[in-house]
């Protein structure tokens, strides 16, 4: 029987209306039309503190981080629209990484990253679509053992691109950015087999 990949969806953004997220989304729905079960999460959701090992070290993981943990376990691969926040990641991002990178007794060590794919989009009002950030978190994901697709979308002028429901009205950008979720999709796929 073939795997059905699961695929986590998520931005760095905490906004409500963040642009990342519907682009994220947009890459989303190209996984799912290539047979994977997508699951969306917004990281406001899973509220954490800034990363601190004294906190760690005295109180343990937080209930939100052991259960963000638990979700990146139970994936196989990730779409995560990369806010570009000073030319870099955005903090709520980074924190998250830090956090489900965590050792946790009885799991082995990076079980929420290692051997998972992800594929990454960015976006921004500007010409750049957030492209300078998503080299940094390509290289923190590499680092700690995801596979990172070698194709990622930068979407400039994002706020022309969606209608007011939250679709994409540009079909060449919105194509290529299901084209993105497929490779996620059918990656994780391999990865598995």
């Amino acid at each position: 029987m073939t795997h059905i990949p699961r695929i986590l969806t998520f931005s760095g953004s905490l906004r409500s209306a963040s642009w990342n997220h519907l682009v994220a989304m947009t890459a989303a729905s190209g996984a799912e039309a290539a047979g994977a079960d997508v699951t969306p999460i917004r990281l406001g959701d899973h509220p954490l503190p800034l990363y601190d090992q004294d906190l760690e070290s005295s109180e343990g993981l937080p209930e939100s981080a052991r259960k963000l943990k638990q979700l990146f376990r139970e994936h196989d691969g990730f779409v995560i629209g990369c806010p570009e926040y000073n030319g870099s990641l955005t903090a709520a991002l980074k924190n998250c990484i830090d956090w489900v990178s965590r050792p946790e007794e009885g799991h082995p060590s990076l079980d929420g990253f290692k051997g998972k794919v992800a594929g990454l989009v960015a976006c921004s009002p500007g010409r750049l679509g957030g492209l300078r950030g998503l080299s940094h978190v390509r290289t923190i994901l590499s680092g700690i053992g995801v596979h990172v697709i070698p194709t990622q979308i930068a979407v400039p002028s994002v706020g022309d691109l969606f209608d007011d429901k939250g679709i994409m009205t540009d079909e060449r950008m919105k194509l290529s950015l299901e084209e993105l979720g497929q490779a996620v999709a059918e990656t994780a796929r391999r990865l598995r087999a």
